[in-house]
């Protein structure tokens, strides 16, 4: 579909189970991880019935169809009852388990199970939530994913190879009270594969002429990867069009990349051979998804996305280093600057965010790769917050 007009606006409902209760038992249903997700597989659980658990604690792993994740109780008490199995498939809001105050009647739980099964009913598909539509930006085609309204509208900016669903783990909860705009750059997604010279600073261009057109005077920057370069640039060019900058794991601080990475990514075509490179992303290897691996192969079959990853590819990561560097622009930025790493990270090294200037602020994430939007999304969520 193809539009200029703005997105229908969508606040995400809390879940049943984050929602404080006066009952002592309390239930953990199916998160919604994203603002098109629907449904989920439990791939394991962490922890036994009778366990004590407490809010926070990690209690099952979740596999979507982009990523695995693990999912932290909303709720402390004991686990009861553990309603759905291991590798069983159910919908977003289904009941998966049974929190309760020590001491509660083993009846009143199945009496309380038993009336959540009766009357759950799974949303229709699509239901409330917004889709992808297709922008016209200074005569480019620009897909994004718009959701949220009021605030401060917040741009996310994906990395190399990705596109918009990169922040499926963010755009949902930033956009409870915020306007949030997830993009896909040209050559990726759905967006047009003309990516000019596929430098940062052409790239900067189309992103700048998206802002134009979807009316965003200004905006809070968020920044991934080469989208974190794509960032820096916009802000130290163009200062009034933004409010504040998040970099994650940004591209352009350092000379250092994993060659082997960008080269696997473009040039293998077997699942089987492209899985130890996308695992590459991540701490854990285990959260790359079957599903996940098939998308990057079936994207990157699209007409022209290998050969725009390609000019990218060589544009910015030639002979195995980083040939744009956007550090000493930061300095040029009167926008708060906040720079988000995970320590684990294999394909552009922590160590890239050492001595920066003192304005800008730097967090590290443990037990974190290249991708801790997605892997550590709560703690990035904080960050993207706290920056306003």
């Amino acid at each position: 579909m193809s539009a200029t007009e703005d997105g229908d606006a969508y606040s995400p409902e809390k879940e049943p189970a984050a929602k404080e209760s006066a009952s002592p038992i309390r239930p953990i249903t199916m998160p919604k991880w994203g603002l098109a997700m629907e449904e989920g597989l439990l791939a394991r659980w962490a922890v036994e019935e009778g366990a004590e658990i407490a809010a926070g604690q990690e209690i099952m792993d979740i596999e979507t169809t982009k990523i695995a994740n693990v999912f932290e109780s909303p709720v402390a008490g004991v686990l009861r009852k553990r309603v759905v199995k291991e590798g069983e498939t159910v919908p977003v809001g289904a009941l998966l388990g049974v929190v309760a105050e020590p001491g509660t009647d083993e009846a009143e739980v199945d009496r309380f199970v038993g009336a959540f099964l009766e009357s759950f009913k799974p949303a229709e598909t699509g239901e409330s939530a917004p889709t992808p539509e297709t922008v016209d930006a200074g005569g480019r085609r620009i897909r994004r994913l718009k959701a949220g309204f009021g605030g401060t509208p917040v741009l996310m900016i994906h990395g190399f190879g990705a596109d918009h669903t990169t922040w499926m783990f963010n755009q949902a909860e930033l956009s409870a009270d915020r306007e949030v705009h997830a993009i896909d750059l040209p050559g990726h997604g759905g967006s047009e594969k003309d990516v000019g010279h596929g430098t940062v600073e052409a790239l900067a261009d189309a992103v700048l002429a998206y802002m134009d057109a979807a009316a965003l005077e200004s905006a809070h920057l968020v920044g991934h990867s080469l989208g974190g370069a794509i960032a820096v640039e916009i802000a130290a060019r163009s200062p009034d069009r933004v409010a504040a900058v998040t970099l994650i794991a940004p591209a352009g601080f350092g000379p250092e990349i994993a060659h082997d990475f960008i080269e696997g990514f473009i040039g293998e075509s077997r699942a089987r051979k492209l899985r130890p490179v996308l695992e590459m992303l991540v701490a854990d290897p285990g959260t790359i998804t079957h599903d996940m691996v098939e998308e990057v192969l079936k994207f990157k079959r699209l007409d022209g996305a290998l050969s725009a990853l390609q000019a990218i590819a060589a544009a910015n990561f030639a002979a195995g280093a980083q040939k744009a560097s956007v550090r000493d622009r930061l300095a040029d930025i009167r926008a708060p600057v906040h720079v988000v790493w995970g320590e684990g990270d294999r394909v552009l090294p922590a160590h890239h965010a050492k001595d920066l200037p003192a304005s800008v602020r730097v967090t590290k994430v443990a037990d974190a790769g290249h991708v801790p939007h997605m892997e550590k999304a709560a703690e990035v969520n904080a960050v993207i917050k706290a920056i306003d």
